[in-house]
This record gives structure tokens, C-alpha cells and sequence, in this order.
């Protein structure tokens, strides 16, 4: 017999193809449900990874345009340096070229048919240049003056602008254009547009002289870019240069300008990619299910072909290329629908997606061949590892015992070992407690996806613990034959069970900890501006851009309105401390040393004046500065405040959920008397008992310049910033849904499965007097007790992950700390809908097996 043996399995490819496909003819939803959970996960993150990509490469492309052919760029560590320093750096050994430039985010006053309205960035980047050097440097950005103004590139009242911002400001070559320089309105004429600017790139540029004059800068750079001579060591010209300009100066390449944009959005894309690689974890849990109950079906049939010749590793093969199938049709699938949702949401929403990092560009979508690699050995990696344990239980499994009756609850228990599962949760817990890697939560994502793993693993052996507990208690009270015949089943057949039950556990888990942390965050910041908020009334010349300011004198008069009692003005400013970072922001306000928490959120002990030394200034930083420079309480650090270096201690530490990348809070006083500037950008009014804010604005609006301000009471501000944070987390809420419902399809398709297959045993119990109702409602029953299951052991997950979200992801991914706060309501009544659905389902789903005939049911009993 061996030898015909080997002759009947000698094509095995026939076979292998002859099994497969009568596998998805046998049952093509379930097939399809799990290539469509793989292909949404795929897709969501392909689809993040383009738009993201395309967004960062047109930002960083609109950026080095502006830096045409410089070698080097030169810049202030504070935002405006003196132009005596111009001449200086011109004439260095080696430079053959030097470019002064001024740029400015002018603020674009309320206009009529402009899309953004003050305060949601409306503000134009102006560059003021020297015409006749930039040419050689950056030229694309000369303006195009009109055959008969040929000298307006050099007119103190003419402005070119890109397409882009003629289109958003509704102005074409000819027209009037009103800037705010302080409160005042500046009048330009538009005089054309430029030689070459990147799509969707708001720019203006005008001559240096014009601009310095103009917007109050006169006799300030903030940069000069630079080409050097041939032959010039680059580095070394670059290391002289700094060690000259004694810390006042940043030079920097256009490598520092791109890093400076990844370091600034990196969190953020790296977050949105790992919440779309849930829905894909999502789906390879669908892939398991679909594998196992396909498994555990075919038990006897496996086991004949093993009889007949078929070696364990040609079955563990083609267990795995059946999962690895339907990975493979997943991912590609997912590859072009992540393509078309990418183009899609380039085209309507921008490559922004809530984050805010890349406005002002106009990215189109581009094929990403290694990316789309990767997520096709993604998906179908990720689902022959849900195919893995199966394939190994089935090749391992002698033939002898497989071909018995009632076998498959035997192979469940041995996929249901608990160790693995503790393993999981016990490296998670490890994990934890690890720092960041290259500035991410890296170890925190790994803890947070064994937390799931290892929380899946465990239900069945959960569920052959609680539900025979359940059994015994229901049977000492009368129980009826419903519940008996559920419970029964539940409580023998654990391992079934655990199957239906991983898809509401992975599902609910992934519900509680993002709601939770959500939550946290929101209730956290809402908390956090009802303190920072604490005036009557705030006012500002401008929302937006770096033009608008307060001078002394208009400062007096807002002072002095009737109803204000106390005028606490402020000045915003930034401090570039490394060049491949984001600007850290620089905030002068009224601070009381003494008691600094009265106006500062501060997290943790302070410095009081007693202990501050006689020859250093206080300064309050915030944690993102703890955590991205090292700055901690009591240290002594050297800043470029003013003309000169001057030394500050750190007095304590604040909690800002406006800037991730870094804050620095000083006393006013101390401000103006080390760089001399009286402008304020901001007031908090606090007025008299007896005043009306509507009253107090309409004084303000008398004043000479009270046209020019901006009023907004604290609950506006309140309102707007909670808006803008649901819109940032928009697509968070969308991965977050998309997710789910591939865990809602898993319970539908594995309730399916299970319940076609126990056809034969719903025939058995007609045969004995149970109605078809009798077992809808058992059904509906097992459904709803595996569900309740679910959502508690979820729950308990749910909330250990929103642990390591809150307190470790968070932190370490946008440096802010929070307080944990339970979304109680939302979760109720999520809870409820998944236990009213799953429920549903699983009586949905048995309308099938209990309408066929009871005598064809058992017909193979016979």
C-alpha cells in the first residue's frame, strides 16, 4: 500500500489547489470577511503612509525653494538679529556669496472672501530680499514685475505673491493688499507674482529696505544664506563660524531644515501609523478565528489524508498558504484602496490630518513602491501568523485520535495553553518600564500590542474557568431548559467559545483604552485652560503671525479704559536652541516668583526667590523642555535673551498641551530690560466688580486703534481650543471606528461559523422537543453571556492599556503628562450596543441552522 500511496498524493500541487478552493466554495463569506478585515487594515495604514509621506516631502520641498542654492544658512537664535551683523559674516574667508533676508509671518487682517478667519492662521509669509543677491541664490523667488513697472522688485510699496496666496487672499497684479504691522494697516500694492513657487506655497516677497521699513524691523535680519567658494570645508567653515558668533547665531544646512520637520511631526505620523496597524492586528485575529474553526472542522479529513500519505509539513503548508492567501488578496486589496483613500483625502482635506504641521502645501498623492512592499508582507505576514497555531496544532495531531468524533474541543484546549499568554503579559509589563527609543514610545507600542495578544490568549482558559462556575451555581436554583442547554454548552465546549469571545475582547479592549485616554486628554485639557484662563477678558491685535503688537503707549490707554481694573500684558517670542528642532516659544508674562502657580500650571515643587541666585533670572519651562533638552528644577542654563548671553535658573516645571515641542515662561520685567522690547502681543484684563465685559470692549473699541483688537472672553477660547482638539483627534475617531467594526464582523463571522456548524446538534435537540425558538433563544443566550464576558475581561484590558497610553505613550511621544479620567457614560453605553449586537448576531446568524429539516440535520448520524 505505501508505495500507491506516494503515487496518490504525487501532484500536490493539484491538491493543495483542490482543498483550498473547496474551502472558500464550502464557506466564501467567511473567506471574504477576512480578506476584506485584512484589506480596511492595510489600507488604513498604507493610506496614512502616503498622505503623511506626500505632506512631509512637499513641506520639505516648499522649504528648501526658499533656500535656493545656499551652502549654509544663517539665522538668530532669537528671531530678529542685528544687520551690523551682515557686513561681518559677508566678508568671512570663504563665502562667495551672502544673502540678507527677512522673514516675517505678516497677520492678514478680516477680510471679505478670505477662506481663514483671524485666529485660524491667517497669516502670510513675507520675505524681504535683496533683489540683486537672491537672483544668484534663490531664483525662484524674484518677482515678475510688468513690462511697464520694471523696477517694482525694488519699490517700497510693491509685493509679489505666489499663486497660491493670490488665490487665497482673492487679490490678482494690480490690486491693493492691507497687511497689520503693530495696529496699524500697512497698504501694499500687489505687483505681480513669482518666477516659480511650489503649489499651494503662501508666500510674499518684497525688497529687504521695504520690509525693515514697513513692519517696524529696521536695521534686523533673521537670516543670511550663504555660498561658499569652491573648495571650502563646509563643517569646518561651518564650526568657525559658530564659535565666532558666541552662541547669538545658528548655522545651519538644509539637512537641519528637513529634520527640523520630521522632529516636529514624527510623533504624530508614527502615532496615526500604529493606531491604523490596530484594525490590521484586528484582522489577523479574524485570520486566526477563520484558520482555527476551518481547522477544527476538517479535523477528520486532515487526519485521512494523513492517513493516506500526506506528510506533516505538506499539511502545515498548506494550512499556512491558505492564511497566507488570504493576507496576500487582504494586502493588495488594501494596497489600492489605501491608494485611492489617499488621493481622496489629499485632494478634499490637504495632507494636514488634524495635526496642523503641514499647512500651506499642496501635496499629491505618489506610489510608494517599499512602503507598498512592506505593508503587503505586513498583511500577509500578519495573517500566517494567525494561521500559525492552528497549522501547528493540525500537522502535530495523530491522525488515530483526529479521526474520533468530538476531537476538536481537544485541539482548542491544547491552543488554549496559558503560558504563552502570561509570557506575553509579563514582557509587557517589563516594558513598560522603558524609556523612549530615538524619542518615541517605541517599547510602550510593543508593551500595548502583548497586552493584547496576551489578554486574547488567556480567554479560553478564562472561559473554561468562569463558565462551569456559572453552571454549578445555576443548577442549584431552578433553572429552565434554556439557560441549562446554554450554560451546558458554554461551560463543556470552552474552546469554541473562546473563539467568539476574542473578537469582542480585542474590540470593547480597543474601545475602553482609547476612549479612556481620549478622555483623559480632553478632560485634562479643559481642566488645564480653566486655570490658565483665569482673567475676565483677553485682547490681542493679532490672532495669527508675528506683526501685531501692542506699543507702550497704546498699552497706557488700554490700561486706563473705565471698568479695568488690572492690565497683565504679554509678549510671545520664540528661542531656536538646536537647528534641527522646532523653535522653542518664549512667553514674558506677569509672574508672581513668589507664588508662580497662581498664573503657571506648575507639576511639581518650585524654586522660591530666597534660593534663586543673585546673579541668575528665573525662568518656568515646560515638561516637553524637561524631557526634549534636560532641563530640571534648580539647573542653571545660558540663553540668547537680549544683546548677550545671560544665565537663568530653572524655578519649576509647567504643563503645556499647546506646545509639544518646548516653552519657556519669564517675568515681563525681565524681558524688557534684557532686549529692550515694550511690545505686548497680549492682555488679560481683569475688571472692576461692578464691570460689563460688552461694555469694557466697547470703550476699547473707541480708542484709536480699537478696530485693530481682538476680544475674546475665556469661554470662547475654551470652546475654540476644544474644537480644534476634537478635530485633531477627527482621525484618530476614524481609525478608531474602522477598527471596531472589523472586530464586530470577527464575532459575526465566527457566531456564523460555529453555530452552521453545530447543525447536527441543533437536529439532535428538535428530535428531543426543542423547539426552533428554544434554541434561537439558547443561542441568544451563549451570545449574550460570551459577550458580557467579553466586555468585563475587556474592560480590565482595555484599562490597563489606557494605562500605558496615558502615562507612557503619551509622555513620551508628545511630552505631556495628564490625569486619568473614566469616560463612564460613553462606556455603558458602548457596552451595551456590543452586547445587544453581538447578541443579535448570534440568533441572525442561527436562523440558518435551525430552518433545515431535523431528520436531514442528523443524517449523517444515521
Amino acid at each position: 500500500m505505501k508505495p500507491s500511496v506516494k503515487s496518490g498524493f504525487s501532484n500536490i500541487p493539484l491538491l493543495s489547489r483542490w482543498l483550498l478552493f473547496a474551502e472558500w466554495r464550502a464557506y466564501p463569506v467567511r473567506s471574504l470577511v477576512a480578506v476584506i478585515a485584512i484589506a480596511l487594515g492595510v489600507s488604513l495604514g498604507y493610506a496614512v503612509d502616503l498622505i503623511n509621506g506626500a505632506a512631509f516631502n512637499e513641506f520639505s520641498a516648499a522649504a528648501r525653494s526658499l533656500s535656493g542654492l545656499a551652502d549654509l544658512q544663517v539665522r538668530g537664535v532669537q528671531p530678529l538679529f542685528d544687520d551690523a551683523l551682515y557686513p561681518q559674516i559677508a566678508r568671512q574667508k570663504g563665502v562667495a556669496l551672502a544673502s540678507p533676508v527677512l522673514e516675517l509671518d505678516v497677520t492678514v487682517p478680516s477680510l471679505p472672501g478670505v477662506p481663514d478667519a483671524p485666529g485660524q492662521h491667517s497669516a502670510l509669509k513675507v520675505l524681504g530680499i535683496d533683489v540683486f543677491r537672491a537672483a544668484l541664490i534663490a531664483p525662484d523667488l524674484t518677482g515678475v514685475p510688468s513690462v511697464d513697472h520694471p523696477f517694482d522688485t525694488l519699490s517700497d510699496d510693491a509685493i509679489f505673491l505666489s499663486p497660491a496666496a493670490q488665490e487665497w487672499l482673492k487679490v490678482h497684479p494690480g490690486d491693493q493688499l492691507a497687511l497689520r504691522s503693530g495696529t496699524g494697516i500697512v497698504t501694499l500694492r500687489v505687483a505681480g507674482g513669482l518666477v516659480r513657487a511650489r503649489a499651494g506655497q503662501r508666500i510674499g516677497v518684497m525688497d529687504i529696505a521695504a520690509a525693515q521699513w514697513r513692519f517696524g524691523r529696521i536695521g534686523k535680519l533673521s537670516g543670511i544664506d550663504l555660498r561658499l567658494a569652491p573648495g571650502v570645508n563646509r563643517d569646518a567653515f561651518r564650526r568657525t563660524l559658530l564659535a565666532q558668533m558666541q552662541g547669538q547665531l545658528q548655522v545651519s544646512e538644509i539637512q537641519d531644515q528637513e529634520n527640523r520637520t520630521n522632529n516636529m511631526s514624527r510623533a504624530y505620523r508614527v502615532n496615526l501609523n500604529v493606531l491604523a496597524l490596530v484594525a490590521l492586528f484586528t484582522g489577523a485575529f479574524l485570520v486566526f478565528s477563520t484558520q482555527a474553526l476551518s481547522v477544527i472542522r476538517r479535523r477528520a479529513q486532515f487526519a485521512l489524508l494523513r492517513v493516506l500519505g500526506l506528510t506533516r509539513g505538506q499539511l502545515l503548508r498548506q494550512i499556512l498558504l491558505e492564511g497566507g492567501l488570504l493576507g496576500g488578496l487582504g494586502s493588495l486589496l488594501g494596497l489600492a484602496l489605501g491608494y485611492a483613500m489617499a488621493a481622496t483625502a489629499l485632494h478634499f482635506f490637504g495632507g494636514d490630518l488634524g495635526g496642523g504641521f503641514f499647512r500651506g502645501v499642496q501635496p499629491s498623492v505618489q506610489f510608494d513602491a517599499p512602503a507598498a512592499f512592506i505593508f503587503l508582507a505586513l498583511g500577509t505576514g500578519i495573517a500566517l501568523l494567525g494561521s500559525l497555531a492552528p497549522a501547528l496544532e493540525a500537522s502535530r495531531a495523530r491522525p488515530a485520535a483526529a479521526l474520533k468524533s468530538g476531537s476538536g474541543e481537544v485541539a482548542l484546549a491544547r491552543l488554549a495553553t496559558a503560558w504563552p499568554a502570561l509570557l506575553c503579559l509579563l514582557v509587557a509589563a517589563l516594558l513598560t518600564q522603558m524609556p523612549p527609543l530615538f524619542d518615541l514610545p517605541i517599547f510602550g507600542y510593543f508593551a500595548v500590542a502583548l497586552m493584547l495578544i496576551g489578554g486574547i490568549a488567556l480567554m479560553p482558559r478564562l472561559a473554561s474557568w468562569v463558565f462551569p462556575i456559572v453552571q454549578k451555581l445555576s443548577l442549584k436554583t431552578r433553572s429552565g431548559v434554556i439557560r441549562t442547554l446554554a450554560l451546558a454548552r458554554l461551560a463543556n465546549v470552552p474552546g469554541h467559545a473562546s473563539i467568539a469571545l476574542g473578537g469582542v475582547l480585542s474590540s470593547f479592549s480597543l474601545i475602553v483604552a482609547m476612549a479612556i485616554m481620549v478622555s483623559s486628554f480632553r478632560v485634562s485639557v479643559d481642566n488645564w485652560l480653566a486655570q490658565l484662563l483665569s482673567a475676565d477678558l483677553y485682547a490681542r491685535s493679532a490672532s495669527s503671525g508675528d506683526t501685531g503688537a501692542m506699543r507702550s503707549p497704546e498699552q497706557f490707554l488700554l490700561a486706563a479704559v473705565p471698568g479695568v481694573k488690572r492690565a497683565n500684558f504679554s509678549h510671545t517670542s520664540t528661542l531656536t536652541l538646536d537647528p534641527a528642532r522646532p523653535p522653542v516659544t518664549l512667553l514674558a508674562r506677569e509672574i508672581d516668583a513668589s507664588d508662580p502657580a497662581r498664573s503657571v500650571p506648575i507639576t511639581g515643587k518650585v524654586l522660591l526667590p530666597a534660593a534663586i541666585p543673585p546673579d541668575a533670572l528665573p525662568i518656568w519651562v515646560s515638561e516637553a523642555m524637561r524631557d526634549i533638552y534636560g532641563y530640571q528644577l534648580g539647573q542653571r542654563v545660558q540663553l540668547p535673551i537680549g544683546a548677550h548671553v545671560q544665565s537663568f535658573v530653572v524655578a519649576g516645571i509647567w504643563r503645556d498641551y499647546a506646545r509639544q515641542t518646548g516653552a519657556i515662561q519669564l517675568r515681563l520685567g525681565d524681558y524688557r530690560r534684557l532686549t529692550g522690547d515694550t511690545d505686548a502681543t497680549e492682555v488679560a484684563l481683569i475688571l472692576q466688580q461692578d464691570a460689563k465685559p460688552n461694555a469694557v470692549i466697547a470703550a476699547m473699541r473707541k480708542l484709536p486703534f480699537g478696530a485693530s483688537l481682538e476680544f475674546s472672553a475665556p469661554g470662547d477660547i475654551r470652546a475654540l481650543s476644544l474644537k480644534i482638539f476634537d478635530r485633531s483627534f477627527a482621525v484618530t475617531y476614524l481609525l478608531e471606528v474602522v477598527a471596531i467594526v472589523i472586530g464586530l464582523f470577527g464575532v459575526a463571522a465566527t457566531f456564523s461559523a460555529q453555530t452552521l456548524a453545530r447543525t447536527q446538534e441543533f437536529g439532535m435537540l428538535r428530535h428531543v422537543g426543542v423547539t426552533r425558538r428554544q434554541i434561537l433563544a439558547v443561542l441568544a443566550l451563549e451570545g449574550c453571556l460570551l459577550t458580557a464576558l467579553g466586555i468585563a475581561v475587556g474592560f480590565l484590558l482595555g484599562w490597563a492599556i489606557s494605562l500605558i497610553l496615558v502615562f507612557i505613550v503619551n509622555p513620551q511621544s508628545f511630552h505631556w503628562t495628564m490625569q486619568l479620567h473614566m469616560p463612564w457614560q460613553g462606556l455603558g453605553w458602548v457596552a451595551l450596543l456590543l452586547l445587544i449586537s453581538a447578541t443579535l448576531t448570534a440568533v441572525v446568524s442561527g436562523l440558518r441552522a435551525v430552518a433545515m429539516d431535523a431528520v436531514r440535520a442528523v443524517r449523517e448520524d444515521w
